[in-house]
């Protein structure tokens, strides 16, 4: 147990013990100019009572999509999570739970990412599925390290309508490992395919494509993926696994990795986290997956059983033989998606899927009907989210909504500068028209 010295005893005992003569010593390597001085601004303490309503009275004070309907997306999705999900990743088995590292204490928690893994495998059409991943962004940047590991290339070719945020994660884990990318501008709404065959050539590790892109539109994967394989390079995929009910799963049209964000799959948008990395690969590639892999044996008794089959981080292998030094679980946010898959089923998840992309397209009909607004794209095929150029400043737009209780778009000037009047709207499974509507007549018309 740690000892935090209270009194002013105790804390002459433990200079004493350091050979400090006072506070000012022990605080002597942070330099003046850094150090605060006089009385913090820390309020009272309160009671249980005070302070529970103290708390409910912050809370209050947010704008929150269970009291306003929320035309947010980007990356994080107001998906409806069906009450099962709550029921068993509420159970204390589980929430309690972190990295099984014993098998004989752990099958339920072992059993219950194996069932992820296969899960995700049926819904992507791959091959082999990982548990870990802390989030989408971290997936794409593991996936575009293990294909340059796995083509011994150097460059990376990723269109600019792949998320913002993710790029620059992306960006952040390649600077120092001396990889390059090169960045395909949009056309159009998506990626400009003649730069891209440009850009292709024998040092080419991996095409790297979000589909649907960050403007929901939908890239033509298949033809972006022949023109990779046929420089020998590999096709990494960021799919919405929503999409996944209607659109061909990645690996029917050839994906060699795909990654993708599983916060729509049964957890909460939880003001943008936890999230949940999704990762799936070729069989050939199995050995170079960065993560955990559950795999499924026998026991000596004969009966089914779980164990921790592969793990490639550096804490765990020879750190040269490392593929990532990713090592935190997921493992909770995996089980709600396990949960949501099953209870949705195939049928439920296709519904989700054409009401989302039926919404989405009565939205953006409805509000390119106002003089004023237009489609920033108009004719690009969409799944859920949809650009939208606005006749006053988007940030303004979300500000004159947020008064008629409505959470706005994007404003994605902040991520494309030609897009400086437009932003990102997403409208889920989860608006009903009465909402659509309120958005349309609340949008400010030209000033």
């Amino acid at each position: 147990m740690s000892y935090i010295p209270n009194t002013d005893a105790d804390r002459a005992q433990m200079l004493e013990a350091m050979g400090l003569g006072g506070m000012d010593d022990l605080f002597a390597p942070i330099p003046e100019a850094l150090r605060f001085r006089g009385e913090l601004n820390i309020p009272h303490r309160l009671d249980q009572i005070a302070l529970a309503r103290h708390v409910a009275r912050l809370a209050k004070r947010n704008a929150h999509a269970e009291e306003m309907p929320c035309f947010l997306g980007a990356g994080v999705y107001d998906h409806y999570v069906p009450p099962t999900v709550g029921a068993i990743t509420g159970r204390s088995e589980f929430y309690t739970s972190y990295t099984p590292y014993q098998p004989e204490v752990s099958q339920g928690v072992l059993q219950s990412i194996f069932e992820f893994q296969t899960l995700l495998c049926e819904l992507l059409a791959m091959d082999v599925a990982n548990a870990s991943m802390y989030d989408g962004a971290t997936a794409l940047a593991e996936a575009a390290l293990m294909a340059a590991d796995l083509t011994g290339r150097g460059r990376l070719i990723v269109p600019e309508t792949t998320h913002p945020i993710h790029r620059h994660v992306l960006d952040t884990y390649v600077k120092h490992l001396g990889l390059a990318v090169d960045w395909i501008p949009q056309k159009d709404g998506v990626s400009d395919g003649g730069a891209l065959h440009g850009a292709l050539s024998d040092e080419t590790a991996a095409v790297i494509v979000q589909h649907p892109n960050f403007f929901g539109h939908l890239e033509d994967v298949r033809r972006l993926g022949e023109a990779a394989h046929a420089q020998g390079a590999l096709l990494v995929v960021s799919a919405d696994p929503i999409s996944l009910g209607l659109l061909t799963p990645p690996g029917e049209y050839g994906a060699d990795i795909v990654v993708g964000e599983g916060q729509g799959m049964g957890c909460p948008m939880g003001y943008g986290g936890p999230l949940l990395g999704l990762f799936a690969c070729k069989r050939a590639f199995m050995r170079r997956l960065p993560g955990r892999i559950v795999g499924q044996t026998t026991s000596e008794g004969g009966k089914r059983a779980f164990v921790m089959t592969l793990r490639t981080r550096e804490q765990d292998i020879r750190r040269e033989r490392a593929t990532s030094n990713i090592c935190t679980n997921e493992a909770l946010n995996a089980l709600a998606a396990t949960v949501y898959l099953a209870t949705m089923g195939q049928a439920g998840l296709r519904h989700v899927a054409e009401l989302c992309l039926q919404k989405s397209h009565y939205a953006a009909d409805e509000i390119a009907n106002i003089p004023g607004y237009s489609l920033a794209f108009p004719g690009a095929a969409f799944f859920k989210e949809f650009v939208v150029r606005t006749p006053v400043p988007p940030e303004a737009v979300n500000e004159h909504l947020l008064q008629a209780g409505i959470l706005g778009g994007l404003p994605l000037g902040p991520y494309y500068p030609d897009l400086a009047d437009a932003m990102l709207f997403c409208v889920t499974e989860q608006r009903t028209k009465d909402e659509i509507d309120a958005l349309v007549a609340a949008l400010p018309r030209r000033a």
